[in-house]
């Protein structure tokens, strides 16, 4: 059973949400704040994770950057912001998708299913495996698991993968922010200028110095470029 888990310090959200997912065939664990779902994490896996942007303490954008760097798994922001930077703020800390408050829970249920099976599908093994080579850096294609030059393991985002293969798939060459969302399905990404963050982001787990980045490079009026050679070992 697909678990999620709900992530509000308002119990007048919080419960009737985790009862209305329940009943759509969902398991749900719940928690208010920061340090409670932290705890959630490290004892469970998550299929995805509902979370509120304003939390007492530590707040929403600032976990989703530890679940994303950690652990991957997909986040729906909830949030009562509905300006235009707030929302590429949110996507920019990892979040597959944004939800403004108030909010149509069978409109989030829908955005829910919708972030789930592209998630699956970016992680499904593939017939067609083998492992992508490139400066030191691997991608196993029938896994979906990235590990860096010292072969530890580099948690990505469902939006990560699709952006990495893109890349690795034609190296050193420049691709546009029209051919990049073309090639991660144009209709994951709430904005065109949403694929800069996805890259911000690709950058920060590649780079040493993601400011001045040696292997994904902006070419200026362009696009961006993988400045590297790929071997392709395996099936």
């Amino acid at each position: 059973m697909t678990h999620l888990l709900v992530v509000d310090d308002h119990r007048s959200i919080r419960e009737p949400l985790a009862a209305y997912l329940r009943r759509q065939g969902y398991e749900v664990s719940t928690a208010t704040d920061g340090p409670s779902t932290r705890a959630r994490l490290q004892e469970q896996h998550y299929d995805l994770v509902v979370l509120d942007l304003m939390l007492p303490g530590e707040d929403g954008l600032s976990l989703c950057r530890h679940i994303d760097s950690t652990y991957g798994t997909p986040v729906i922001m909830l949030t009562a912001r509905t300006d235009y930077p707030d929302r590429i703020e949110g996507l920019d800390t990892g979040a597959a998708d944004y939800v403004t408050k108030p909010f149509n829970v069978d409109e989030l249920v829908a955005r829910i299913r919708s972030v789930l099976r592209r998630s699956v599908a970016a992680v499904q093994p593939r017939e067609d495996g083998g492992v992508l080579h490139f400066e030191g850096w691997s991608l196993d294609l029938a896994h979906h698991r990235l590990h860096d030059p010292a072969g530890v393991h580099v948690p990505l985002s469902t939006m990560e993968q699709r952006l990495l293969l893109s890349f690795l798939q034609r190296p050193n060459q420049v691709l546009s922010r029209d051919d990049l969302l073309d090639l991660v399905n144009r209709d994951s990404l709430a904005f065109d200028r949403s694929i800069d963050s996805q890259v911000s982001r690709l950058r920060r787990k590649l780079e040493d110095d993601p400011r001045h980045p040696v292997l994904l490079k902006t070419v200026w009026g362009t696009g961006y470029l993988l400045a590297a050679q790929v071997e392709r070992v395996g099936a």
